[in-house]
C-alpha cells in the first residue's frame, strides 16, 4: 500500500479535520480545519480551490453524482455550493434565522437536507432551486441524519428523539431513543418475508454504548444491542454484505454482528485489532475490504476473513494518534486524518494498466507513475503528467495516454532515465495502442492510425496511414504490432496482416464472425485470435496457404493471450481469464500434421492481470501496482530440475507428460536419467516419434535397450520426404491406418503395400496391390491363403492358393507351395481324389505327411496309410494299417518302424495267433521285457533267456516270474536271489529261514535292505550262534552294543576279522563304555591274552583319536623296524602322517624323523639298484648315522654303506663305517666275501673325500650341503625330496599328485624313467602327471607351521 500524498496546513495544526471524498468519481477531496475555509484538492494532492466561509465549517457533503459540494459554517444561516464541473462557488440563503448545524444530500435525488441548532429543517431541491422550510421539527440542535433509497429522511437531535420525514419534510414517525444519537444509517435487515421493502432498517448509536436497530415500517420491530464494557465505547460502525455490521470500539476491538431475522445481534467475529485504541473503521464494497485505524497504524482486512490482516500501514510520526478513515467509492484511495491536523492519502487499488513487448514490461505503479522493466533487470520509474487510461511499450519507447492524447517517452543514453519525447493528439478517443521499434499504432473509432514515433511533424504526416483505407472493409475491433507486421481484426471477420515497411497488406484471412482480439507471436508468423462467439483460433501465416486451427477446450471467459518469450518455448502460449491461465502448445511438425493442445490450467489468485510469459513463469500485475510471478502448474518439471530430491512416481509421470506436451525433450531426458522407469522412457520415445524427433527417439530407446527400435529408426535417418518419414514413424507407433495414408501421400506409395504385407493385413494389401503392383498379387494371394488356412477358412484359402499360381518356371518353388495348398484344401473341402492325386505327384514328403494326417482325421485310413508310406512315415503308416487290421502291411513295414507302441500291438497280435517266437521278438523291440520274460518262461520254456533278460534289465516283475519258476524247481538259492531282485524281501527272508539259506539271503540283500531287514537277519544268526554274522547285521541296524558283544564272542579262527569289525563298530557308536570294553579286550584284561598293537592303532583311528593313534603307530613302526620289516614300518608311519596332516594335527617330531630315516633306507636301495652309487651312498650314510634304529640288520647296512661309499669315492666315510665294523661285536658277522677288503681298508686308510655340493636353503637362501636337512642359519628343519633325500630347492619344486610330498622336479622326472610308482606312497605314477611348481610359498608355510 503506497502513500500518494499528505496534506499539512498551518491553519489545521492541532485540530481535527472534517473531510469528504467526491462521491462516485473520487477525483476531489474537500478538507476543513479550525479556520474559516474549505480547501479542495485533486486526487494527486494538488490544491484545486478554496471556499472562504464566515466561520468554521461544521458540515459538508457531496451530492449523489459528486458534482456539487454543499458546505455550512458556524454562526451562519447560508449554504455554500461548489460546482466541480465549472469550479464555481455559489451562496444560498436558507431563509432561517438560526445557524446551521447539519447537512446531508439524498442518495438518489438532488435533495439537500439542512438542520439548524434550534431543531428546524430546510429541504433544498438543487434542480428546481426550491426550498422547503420546516419549523419545529425538533426542539434542540439537529446533530445527525441520513436519507434512505426511498428518500425517507431520518434525523437525530440532542432532544434524544429521532424523526422520520418524507422528501417534502412531512412528518411520518418519531422515536424516543433515551440518549444522544450519533452515526445514523439506513440499511436492509434480512427477514423471512420474500417481498423487498428497500432500506427498511434504521441503525443509530446512542451515547456511544448502545446500537439500536428498528424497522421504519414496524415500530415494534426494535433491537437494542449492548456490548461488553471491556470493549470500550462505540467509535463507529458500518453496514456491509448481506445484512452484517462491523462495529469498532475504543479499546481496540471490532465486532461483526448479524442482523438476520433468526440471529440478530449474534456476534459472528470478534478481533482485538489494536492494542491501546481504535479510532475509526471504514469499508470498501468495491474492494471487499475493511480498514481500522488506531495505535498509529492502519490495518486492512478482507471481508471474507476478517481475522486475517492483509496489510498494515505504520504512521510513526503521528504522535497524537489517528482520527477518521474514509475510502473513495471505487476503493482506489484511502484517507486518514490525524489528531494533530494532518491528512494522509494512500493508494489501495490501482487501475490495472500494463503492456509488454518481448521481455519488456511497462505497468502503472501509482496514479502518476509508470514502471518500465526488462525481464530480470532493475525497473525504471517514469513520472507521467496524467492518470493514463492506456499504456503501450515497445523495444525502446513507452506511451501513456487518455482520451485522444498520447505521451511518448524514450530512454536517455543511459537506460535508467526516461524523458518525454512528444505528445500526439489523435482524431478520436484511443481504445488501445501498440508500439514497435519505429512505429506506433493507435486504434480509435474503428480505425488504426500507423505512424512513426520519432521524427518531425512533417515526416510523421508522410509516414502515417489510416487502416482500413475503405470504410466498406469494416470497422477494426482489435490490432497488434510486431517488429515487421501490423495485424488487425474487423467486424466483418477479416484478420489482416500489413507489412509495416511497405504499408501493404500481405495477407487477409476471412473468418465467419467478427474478430474481437488478435495476439501474434514474437516473430509474427502465428497469431491467436478470439472471435465474437468467444472462440479461440490459431492462424498460421504462410506464403503458400494460411492454416487456421480451433483451440481445444477454449473457455468463453478468456480475455487475453500471451506467447512465451523464452527461446525454447516459441510454440507455447497462455490464454487467461480472471481466475485461470490456460497453457497451450503448438505442435507444428507431427505425424498427425500441425495441431494445438491444451496442456493444463493454473489458478490465478486475486485476479491479477498477466503481462508477460517467460519459460513457464507468468508475470502478473496486481491491484496494488506491483508485479507478481506465477509459476504455471504445467511447467512444474522446471521446479523439479532445480531440486535434488525425487518426488513420488505419480508426480514424476505427470511432469514427464508436461515435458512431452510442451516438446521439452531435453528436460524429459533429465527426468528419465534421474528417476524414470523403462516405461517412462518408452513413453518419451513414443512422443519423440510423434513429433518426428528421430535423433532423440534413438537416444531414449537406446537408454532402455530396445535394440530393434534403435535399428529401425537409424534406417529412417536421411529420408527427406516428410510424408514418408512420418509414415514410417506412424507404423512404429502401430497407427497403421495413419501410416498408410501418409505412405500413399508420399513419394514412395509402395511402402503402404509393404507395410500391410508385413503386418499380414492381406485384404488391405491385395486392395493396394491392384493399384500399385499387380505383379505382387499372386505372392500376396499365396500368403493370404496360408493365413486363411491357419484360421480354418478353407474355401477362401483354396481360392487364393489357385490365384497364387504363376505358371512361371522362375517361381517354381512358389508354385509348388500353392499346389501343396491346393492339395490340402481339396482334401479338406471333400475332393479327396484330387487332393490325394496332387499330393502323390508332389515331390514333398512333408506334404504327403500333412495330407495323410488330414485324411486320418477324416477317418479315410486306407488313403492316409498309403500317403504315410509314400512319405516314408513308417510309424504312422503302420499305426494306420493296424487300425485297418492290415497285419500283412504292418509286418512289411516293421523293420522300418521305431515306435514301441506299434511293436507292442504287433506282438500282442502275434501272441494271439500263437506265433510266440515272433511275439517275443516284437515284445523285445517294444522294450517290454516283462512280456518277453513271460513268453520265454510260459510258452518257449527258455529259463536261461528269461534269467539273462532279468539280469540285464533288472525288471522287478520279470524277477518275480523267474523266482516263481525256480521255486517250482526247488532251487531255493536262485529263488531267493530273484525275490530280492523283485524287492520281495519278506518272501525271500521267509524262504531263506525255512530252507536254512539265510547266508545266501544275507549276501544277496547287500546294502539295499532296511534296518528291519538287518535286524531280522541278525536275530536269526543270533539264534544260530553264528556270532560273526550276528554281530555284522546288528552293526548294520545300528545296535552297536549287541554287535560288539557278538564280535568279542567269536572263536579264534575268526579273531582277525571279528576284531576289525569290532573296531569299526566302536568307531561308529562313539560310545565311551563300548570303547573301554574293547580296549580291555585288546589289552588282554578280559581273557589274559593281549592282542596285537595294530588293533589298538586301528581303534584309535576309527575313534578319530589321531594323537593316540600316532603314538601307537610309532610303537608299531618301531616293532616292525626292530623286526626288520622296514617297508611295513614305513607304510604305518606314512599312513599316520597323512591322517594327522589331513586333520591339521601337528606331526610329532619323532614320527617325522623316523619316516625320513626309513624313507632314506628305501631310497638307498632304489638308487643302488639303479647303480646311482653317490645318491645311494648318501642315503646309507644317513641311515648308518642312525644304525641303532635298525638292530636286526646292523652289519649288512654298515657293510653296504662301506661298499657304496667306496664306489662313490667317499673314502673317508667308507673308512669310518669300516672301522665301526671292526668292533668285536660286529667283526665276526661280516660276510666272508667282504671281510678281507674291509680289513685292508682299515689297515691302509685313504682319507681323501670330495666335499659335498652345496645348495641354498629354501627358507633363508643360506648355502649348505644338499643332503643336509637342518639349516644352521635359520634353524629350520628343511623339507626333503622323496626321490633323492636331499633338501628341497625353491626353483626346482614339485609334489607327488597322490600324497603331495615334495620332490625335486628334475630328479623326480629322472627317477620315474625307471620307476613306475611314487617312492613315498607307492601309488602308480608317470612323469607326465608331475608338474613343476613355480610358487612354493604355501608348502613352506605348512612346513613352518609343522616346525
Amino acid at each position: 500500500m503506497k502513500s500518494v500524498f499528505t496534506l499539512v496546513d498551518d491553519a489545521w495544526t492541532g485540530s481535527k479535520l472534517l473531510y469528504k471524498w467526491q462521491k462516485s468519481l473520487g477525483n476531489y477531496i474537500a478538507v476543513a480545519g479550525q479556520d474559516s475555509s474549505v480547501k479542495i484538492f485533486d486526487r494527486h494532492g494538488h490544491k484545486w480551490t478554496e471556499i472562504s466561509l464566515p466561520g468554521r465549517c461544521v458540515g459538508m457533503d457531496w451530492d449523489k453524482d459528486g458534482d456539487i459540494l454543499a458546505v455550512i459554517a458556524a454562526n451562519s444561516s447560508a449554504i455554500y455550493l461548489w460546482d466541480a464541473s465549472v469550479n464555481k462557488t455559489s451562496k444560498i440563503d436558507s431563509g432561517m434565522r438560526d445557524h446551521m448545524s447539519f447537512i446531508v444530500w439524498s442518495k438518489t435525488a438532488p435533495l439537500l437536507a439542512v438542520g439548524t441548532v434550534n431543531g428546524n429543517l430546510v429541504i433544498y431541491n438543487q434542480q428546481t432551486s426550491h426550498k422547503i422550510p420546516i419549523l419545529g421539527k425538533h426542539t434542540k440542535k439537529i446533530t445527525c441524519g441520513c436519507w434512505s433509497d426511498q428518500n425517507l429522511l431520518v434525523l437525530g437531535c440532542e432532544d434524544h428523539f429521532l424523526s422520520i420525514s418524507n422528501q417534502d419534510g412531512g412528518y411520518i414517525k418519531t422515536y424516543n431513543i433515551g440518549g444522544s444519537p450519533g452515526d445514523i444509517n439506513f440499511s436492509v435487515m434480512k427477514t423471512n418475508e420474500r417481498t423487498s421493502q428497500g432500506e427498511n432498517t434504521v441503525s443509530v448509536c446512542v451515547d456511544k454504548k448502545v446500537l439500536i436497530l428498528f424497522n421504519v415500517h414496524n415500530t415494534d420491530d426494535c433491537h437494542d444491542l449492548e456490548f461488553l464494557a471491556d470493549y470500550g465505547s462505540i467509535v463507529s460502525y458500518r453496514w456491509f454484505g448481506d445484512g452484517y455490521i462491523l462495529i469498532g470500539f475504543s479499546n481496540g476491538y471490532f465486532l461483526v454482528i448479524s442482523t438476520h431475522d433468526t440471529e440478530t445481534g449474534e456476534e459472528i467475529c470478534e478481533v482485538r485489532n489494536h492494542k491501546d485504541s481504535l479510532n475509526s473503521v471504514a469499508i470498501s464494497s468495491a474492494l471487499n475490504k475493511a480498514a481500522t485505524c488506531g495505535d498509529n497504524c492502519i490495518k486492512i482486512h478482507d471481508l471474507w476473513d476478517l481475522k486475517y490482516i492483509s496489510n498494515v500501514i505504520q504512521l510513526e510520526d503521528e504522535t497524537k494518534g489517528l482520527d477518521q478513515l474514509s475510502w473513495t467509492d471505487d476503493g482506489q484511495l484511502l484517507a486518514v486524518s490525524t489528531q494533530k491536523g494532518t491528512l494522509h492519502v494512500f493508494l489501495t487499488k490501482l487501475p490495472i494498466l500494463g503492456d509488454s513487448y518481448g521481455t519488456r514490461l511497462a505497468y502503472l505503479t501509482s496514479l502518476l507513475e509508470v514502471t518500465v522493466a526488462n525481464y530480470g533487470t532493475t525497473p525504471v520509474v517514469i513520472q507521467v503528467e496524467i492518470e493514463p487510461t492506456f499504456i503501450a511499450v515497445g523495444p525502446f519507447h513507452v506511451a501513456v495516454g487518455m482520451n485522444n492524447k498520447a505521451w511518448f517517452y524514450a530512454p536517455l543514453k543511459q537506460e535508467s532515465v526516461f524523458t518525454k519525447l512528444k505528445e500526439i493528439e489523435y482524431f478520436g478517443t484511443v481504445a488501445s495502442m501498440c508500439l514497435n521499434a519505429k512505429y506506433a499504432a493507435a486504434l480509435f473509432d474503428g480505425k488504426v492510425q500507423l505512424h512513426m514515433i520519432d521524427g518531425s511533424e512533417q515526416e510523421e504526416r508522410k509516414q502515417m496511414k489510416l487502416f482500413p483505407d475503405d470504410d466498406r472493409k469494416g470497422r477494426i475491433l482489435c490490432h497488434a504490432l510486431t517488429a515487421d507486421f501490423l495485424y488487425y481484426g474487423t467486424d466483418l471477420g477479416n484478420v489482416v496482416c500489413v507489412l509495416v515497411e511497405d504499408w501493404e497488406t500481405v495477407s487477409t484471412y476471412s473468418h465467419v464472425v467478427s474478430v474481437k482480439k488478435v495476439f501474434p507471436d514474437v516473430n509474427g508468423t502465428r497469431l491467436v485470435f478470439i472471435d465474437d462467439k468467444k472462440g479461440g483460433f490459431l492462424l498460421t501465416l504462410s506464403s503458400t496457404a494460411d492454416s487456421c486451427l480451433e483451440l481445444p477446450n477454449f473457455s468463453p471467459t478468456i480475455t487475453g493471450v500471451l506467447w512465451d518469450n523464452w527461446h525454447g518455448d516459441r510454440g507455447v502460449f497462455a490464454a487467461y481469464d480472471d481466475d485461470k491461465a490456460y497453457t497451450y502448445a503448438v505442435h507444428k511438425t507431427t505425424i498427425h500434421g500441425p495441431r494445438v493442445i491444451l496442456v493444463g490450467s493454473t489458478p490465478l489468485v486475486s485476479s491479477p492481470k498477466p503481462l508477460l510469459l517467460y519459460n513457464g513463469v507468468l508475470t502478473c500485475q496486481t491491484t496494488s501496482g506491483k508485479i507478481r510471478e506465477v509459476a504455471l502448474s504445467t511447467h512444474s518439471f522446471l521446479e523439479r530440475s532445480t531440486s535434488a530430491s525425487s518426488g513420488p512416481q505419480p508426480e514424476l509421470s505427470k511432469q514427464l507428460m508436461q515435458t512431452l506436451q510442451l516438446k521439452r525433450f531435453h528436460e524429459a531426458w533429465d527426468l528419465c536419467l534421474r528417476a524414470g522407469s523403462d516405461a517412462d522412457k518408452a513413453e518419451v520415445g513414443k512422443a519423440c516419434l510423434v513429433h518426428m524427433e528421430v535423433e532423440l527417439a534413438i537416444h531414449f530407446y537406446r537408454m532402455i535397450g530396445n535394440v530393434g527400435m534403435v535399428l529401425s529408426l537409424q534406417a529412417t535417418q536421411g529420408i527427406e520426404d516428410n510424408k514418408l518419414l512420418a509414415g514410417h514413424l506412424a507404423m512404429f507407433l502401430e497407427d497403421y491406418c495413419l501410416a498408410q495414408d501418409l505412405y500413399l501421400a508420399s513419394s514412395c506409395p509402395i511402402a503402404a503395400l509393404e507395410m500391410r504385407r508385413d503386418l499380414l493385413h492381406w485384404d488391405s494389401a491385395l486392395k493396394l496391390a491392384k493399384g500399385l503392383a499387380e505383379d505382387q498379387i499372386p505372392f500376396l494371394s499365396k500368403e493370404y491363403a496360408v493365413h486363411l488356412e491357419f484360421i480354418g477358412d478353407y474355401m477362401n484359402a483354396l481360392s487364393h492358393y489357385e490365384k497364387g499360381m504363376t505358371h512361371n518356371n522362375k517361381f517354381q518353388e512358389h508354385d509348388e507351395v500353392c499346389q501343396a495348398g491346393v492339395a490340402r484344401m481339396s482334401i479338406r473341402m471333400g475332393d479327396i481324389r484330387r487332393g490325394v492325386a496332387q499330393a502323390g505327384q508332389h515331390p514333398s514328403r512333408v506334404l504327403k505327411k500333412e495330407c495323410a494326417a488330414i485324411l486320418e482325421s477324416m477317418k479315410q485310413f486306407s488313403e492316409a496309410a498309403q500317403l504315410y508310406e509314400k512319405g516314408q512315415c513308417y510309424d504312422k503308416a503302420a499305426s494306420v494299417y493296424i487300425r485297418c487290421k492290415n497285419w500283412a502291411k504292418v509286418g512289411e513295414l516293421l523293420p522300418n518302424v521305431t515306435s514301441s507302441k506299434i511293436h507292442l500291438q504287433y506282438a500282442k497280435a502275434k501272441e494271439a495267433d500263437g506265433k510266440y517266437k515272433e511275439a517275443a521278438q516284437a515284445y523285445g523291440s517294444a522294450k517290454d521285457w516283462d512280456n518277453v520274460t513271460r513268453v520265454l518262461l510260459d510258452h518257449l520254456k527258455n529259463p536261461e533267456g528269461a534269467v539273462r533278460i532279468v539280469r540285464e534289465t533288472q525288471s522287478v516283475e520279470g524277477a518275480k516270474m523267474v523266482a516263481r519258476f525256480f521255486l517250482s524247481l526247488s532251487d531255493y538259492a536262485s529263488a531267493i536271489h530273484f525275490l530280492v531282485l523283485s524287492q520281495c524281501n519278506d518272501e525271500a527272508f521267509q524262504l531263506a529261514q525255512q530252507h536254512r539259506q539265510m547266508e545266501v539271503y544275507a549276501d544277496i540283500i547287500g546294502s539295499d535292505a532296511t534296518l528291519q531287514d538287518y535286524q531280522s537277519i541278525a536275530l536269526y544268526f543270533e539264534a544260530e550262534k553264528n556270532h560273526l554274522q550276528a554281530g555284522k547285521f546288528f552293526q548294520k541296524c545300528g545296535q552297536y552294543s549287541r554287535a560288539l558283544k557278538h564280535f568279542l564272542k567269536c572263536p579264534n579262527t575268526e579273531d582277525s576279522l571279528a576284531l576289525d569289525m569290532a573296531i569299526e563298530t566302536v568307531g561308529l557308536a562313539k560310545d565311551t563304555s563300548l570303547t573301554n570294553l574293547l580296549i580291555e579286550y585288546l589289552m588282554g584284561e578280559s581273557d589274559g591274552i593281549p592282542k596285537d598293537a595294530k588293533y589298538l592303532f586301528r581303534l584309535y583311528m576309527a575313534l578319530q583319536q589321531y594323537r593316540e593313534a600316532g603314538r601307537t603307530a610309532i610303537i608299531i613302526a618301531r616293532e616292525e623296524q626292530n623286526a626288520g620289516n622296514y617297508r611295513s614300518s614305513h607304510n604305518v608311519l606314512f599312513s599316520m602322517y597323512t591322517q594327522l596332516q589331513a586333520h591339521n594335527i601337528k606331526i610329532p617330531a619323532e614320527m617325522a624323523t623316523n619316516l625320513m630315516i626309513l624313507h632314506s633306507y628305501l631310497l638307498g636301495k632304489i638308487h643302488i639298484k639303479r647303480k646311482d652309487h653317490l645318491k645311494g651312498a648318501h642315503m646309507l650314510i644317513r641311515v648308518s648315522k642312525n644304525i641303532s634304529k635298525f638292530p636286526a640288520h646292523v652289519v649288512p647296512i654298515l657293510t653296504s654303506a662301506v661298499i657304496e661309499c667306496h664306489r662313490a669315492g667317499l673314502k673317508n666315510s667308507a673308512f669310518g663305517f669300516a672301522a665301526m665294523l671292526m668292533r668285536p661285536e660286529y667283526r665276526n658277522e661280516i660276510h666272508q666275501n667282504y671281510r678281507k677288503k674291509i680289513e685292508a681298508m682299515v689297515r691302509r686308510p685313504d682319507m681323501s673325500e670330495q666335499e659335498e655340493e652345496t645348495t641354498p636353503c629354501p627358507y633363508c637362501g643360506f648355502q649348505l650341503p644338499q643332503n643336509e636337512l637342518l639349516c644352521i642359519s635359520c634353524k629350520n628343519n628343511l623339507p626333503y625330496c622323496i626321490a633323492t633325500g636331499r633338501h628341497m630347492l625353491k626353483e626346482d619344486w614339485s609334489v607327488c599328485p597322490h600324497c603331495e610330498f615334495p620332490a625335486l622336479y628334475s630328479q623326480f622326472i629322472l627317477l620315474l624313467e625307471s620307476e613306475t610308482v611314487c617312492p613315498m606312497c607307492s601309488e602308480t605314477l608317470t612323469a607326465q602327471q608331475v608338474k613343476k611348481i613355480t610358487d612354493c610359498s604355501k608348502y613352506l608355510q605348512t612346513e613352518e607351521l609343522d616346525q
